[in-house]
């Protein structure tokens, strides 16, 4: 048996009358830039969260960059994030003209860790970005805690946790800004790319929607940058929205699985879930001293897997210049070497995981 990493085909096929019908709508008004789809994805995905603003763009890259632009922050000013995450997080910071300034994560979440954050707090920070990876909401109090101390912004990167909840609150309202992407893997994807920002700050939405937009649409009062989600990709959405309750609780379903089957597998570390939150699972991520040769195996056995991510950031060539070594990031440096992702969607079968589940207790490592 041949088991996808994740399989957006059968979505697709779930909904698919639904789906056809509503880029049909797109071509028929040919809407293709912003337009009806477009302000009714804003209007319900700021519903969805319970925050008053939602600001649509062309992907959740900009979206960082939006906000850190919105915010004032720029050349001379360092913004804290994560030291293992998707590089559209850090990228984003050094394009403002800021300096990136990592910390290490968390022994089990994989989060930043709070513990570590305020040792690295100058006079020159102003943000601070933590990333709820995996779909597991970082410690958010304590960050919050730290930020209010030192007088900080808080951009929450929402990119992997749509819907993901921390001490009762949804991830994406605690901060002073929350940005998401809707690749088209997320667990609210499109069918290309797209992004957004929310905030309770009306004129940091205002701000952000104006410089996503040219600098504002007839009367340029600045000068921006072309960041619009299209009516293809609102429309996609707004027909997938309904569902991620669901696909949520089914991608729960499956971890869970995963989880008591996996936790007594020796070499495997299973992801942990903190009381307080709930974990969307996004990726279902284990850790396992001999990963490369269990992933040659899993492959052999057709199961596919990814690795988020082989490096932490501070480890890129594209970072060299700050000269970081392992010891900078202990946590982050030794899970890089060991973590890897199994399959995880909506609509996977059960034989399908038991399959993944049966191919990891074969490993003879």
């Amino acid at each position: 048996m041949s088991i996808p990493f994740v399989d957006l085909h059968r979505q697709y096929l779930a909904l698919k009358p639904e789906m056809d019908a509503a880029i049909a709508d797109v071509i028929a008004q040919s809407s293709f830039i912003r337009g009806p789809h477009v302000d009714a994805f804003e209007e319900k995905f700021a519903a969805l969260l319970g925050m008053p603003h939602c600001v649509s763009c062309a992907n959740g890259t900009d979206a960082i960059y939006i906000v850190l632009k919105a915010m004032g922050i720029g050349p001379g000013d360092e913004v804290i994030t994560t030291a293992h995450s998707w590089i559209s997080t850090s990228e984003t910071i050094t394009q403002t003209g800021a300096q990136v300034v990592f910390c290490d994560t968390e022994a089990d979440t994989y989060c930043l860790d709070p513990a570590k954050l305020e040792a690295l707090i100058t006079p020159r920070t102003k943000a601070i970005i933590p990333v709820h990876l995996y779909g597991h909401p970082a410690d958010m109090d304590s960050i919050l805690a730290i930020a209010r101390k030192h007088g900080l912004k808080v951009i929450e990167d929402c990119a992997q946790a749509h819907m993901a909840t921390c001490g009762g609150r949804l991830i994406g309202t605690m901060g002073d800004a929350a940005t998401f992407s809707f690749y088209p893997g997320k667990n609210l994807g499109a069918m290309g790319d797209a992004g957004c920002f929310v905030t309770g700050d009306a004129a940091l939405a205002e701000w952000g929607m104006t410089y996503a937009r040219h600098g504002g649409k007839g009367e340029h009062v600045m000068e921006g940058i072309n960041s619009r989600m299209d009516g293809l990709q609102a429309a996609v959405l707004n027909v997938k929205m309904p569902r991620l309750a669901d696909w949520t609780a089914e991608r729960r379903e499956i971890a869970r699985r995963y989880t008591e089957e996996l936790s007594t597998v020796p070499g495997v570390t299973v992801p942990v879930e903190r009381p307080d939150c709930t974990h969307v699972y996004h990726l279902y991520v284990i850790r396992h001293g001999q990963r490369d040769a269990l992933r040659k195996h899993l492959q052999q056995a057709g199961v596919s897997t990814v690795l988020n991510y082989p490096k932490a950031l501070p480890f890129y060539e594209a970072y060299a210049r700050l000269g970081h070594t392992p010891s900078d990031f202990p946590n982050a440096f030794s899970h890089q070497s060991e973590i890897l992702s199994l399959p995880i969607f909506p609509f996977m079968t059960e034989e399908e995981q038991k399959a993944v589940v049966e191919a990891v207790r074969s490993f003879p490592g």
